[in-house]
């Protein structure tokens, strides 16, 4: 009889990936049944995928919701969307341990979390204001000390963020060139993740073989990417010419709209410690090896969903 797998962020890009990955796979279609759940039932998003699996209602701020969706689940995907405000920490991890917590009351089996590396804590507390990356960190220590089986998926930046975040795009300099400005050395390595492409064949992994990868993380990236290899990558898909430009840091914090601290102190961190500290490089290797398919290389990914520079 398949296992009801509970799906957060449904109609998003990672839980999506997953439903699409699972409902698609020959194996793990016959090993789950998948359970949706989301706040926003009558969204036509919501309604689309209903055609495909169940559809449940539940919200992290309400835990009578959530016991009732979970309840009868055997494995849950689990994830948290930042929040930004002066309690952003604490907001987005009570939303993952209420999740974990409904999920061990209601006798779930297994928990598959969304997390991030802990900036504050890889920089001894130097860069603490990157508050998405703490909360999933801490929802993931809390996880771990649960009485339930747990694994871990920890992506690199989202290929899909160089067309959602146009402040992080290339933009027009008065002769005509793009110039991509960080303030990060032009070497500083950054690992890439088709989201909506590759996070189920991640997922997947963790899904085919549960108890092996009970415990592990997947630090899930295609490659590291220094920025000065992702302009000439974009220069060649877009047939522009785009130059990296390091610029100073404050100069780089007037230039973004929001979020000011967590993105400066986010890639300072980046710049000093590496994005998943010092064994970054190993860490996205092991993943890569071990997730359910080859995932999409840079060229891939904008040869499949080619870049708009505006």
């Amino acid at each position: 009889m398949a296992k009801i797998l509970a799906v957060f962020g449904a109609t998003g890009k990672q839980g999506g990936s997953v439903i699409d990955y699972v409902l698609n796979d020959p194996e793990l279609s016959q090993k789950y049944k998948i359970r949706a759940i989301t706040r926003y039932v009558d969204s036509e998003n919501t309604k689309q995928l209903g055609q495909k699996v169940e559809i449940v209602y539940g919200d992290v701020l309400d835990r009578a919701s959530l016991e009732i969706a979970l309840t009868g689940v055997h494995t849950v995907f689990a994830m948290t969307t930042p929040s930004f405000g002066p309690d952003a920490l604490e907001v987005e991890y009570n939303s993952g341990k209420m999740i974990a917590d409904a999920a061990v009351e209601k006798g779930a089996e297994y928990i598959i979390f969304s997390t991030l590396p802990s900036v504050s804590g890889m920089s001894g507390g130097k860069y603490a204001k990157v508050t998405p990356f703490d909360a999933k960190a801490k929802a993931e220590q809390y996880i771990r000390s649960l009485p339930i089986k747990s694994a871990f998926y920890s992506p690199g930046f989202f290929m899909e963020n160089l067309q959602a975040q146009p402040f992080l795009a290339p933009r027009q300099a008065p002769d005509g060139t793009w110039v991509m400005t960080r303030p990060n050395s032009p070497k500083t390595l950054l690992p890439l993740i088709d989201a909506v492409g590759d996070t189920g064949k991640v997922i997947g992994a963790i899904l085919a073989e549960p108890d092996k990868y009970e415990g592990k993380t997947f630090c899930a990236a295609a490659a590291l990417y220094s920025l000065e290899e992702i302009v000439a990558i974009l220069s060649k898909a877009t047939g522009e010419t785009i130059v990296y430009k390091q610029i100073p840091l404050e100069d780089f914090k007037k230039s973004l709209p929001f979020a000011v601290d967590i993105f400066a102190e986010g890639f300072s961190c980046q710049e000093e410690y590496g994005y998943y500290g010092p064994d970054t490089k190993k860490l996205v290797a092991w993943a890569a090896e071990h997730c359910r398919g080859r995932l999409s290389t840079l060229e891939q990914y904008l040869e499949a969903h080619p870049l708009q520079l505006v």
